[in-house]
């Protein structure tokens, strides 16, 4: 099973009382949606934070990059980079930073 690694923005590490980043087993298909239905069923408090639960829409404040590619806004079952499915490069979710 491959293993990837996310790492997460501060206040949702707090959120889920974890330091550094998250290992994760996942099933063959290593997609944006698989990844995040993993880390969610693990650390079930972070459940509606990361995603809405209902449309399953990513939160505006936050990004997801791989593989220095910026992942937002694509569809939730692309499949992410060879690097970052085997495990040799993390998916980031990264908070936005507004203000003015």
């Amino acid at each position: 099973m491959p293993m990837i690694r996310i790492i997460l923005p501060y206040h949702l590490k707090m959120l889920a009382k974890i330091s550094g980043e998250v290992s994760l087993d996942l099933t063959p298909s290593v997609t944006l949606r698989a990844a995040l239905d993993a880390l969610e069923a693990r650390y079930p408090m972070l459940r509606g934070t990361i995603r809405d639960q209902v449309s399953g829409e990513r939160r505006p404040m936050l990004r997801f990059f791989a593989c220095e590619q910026d992942f937002s806004n694509e569809p939730p079952e692309t499949p992410l980079p060879e690097k970052v499915a085997t495990g040799a490069e993390p998916l980031l979710v990264v908070g936005a930073i507004a203000g003015g």
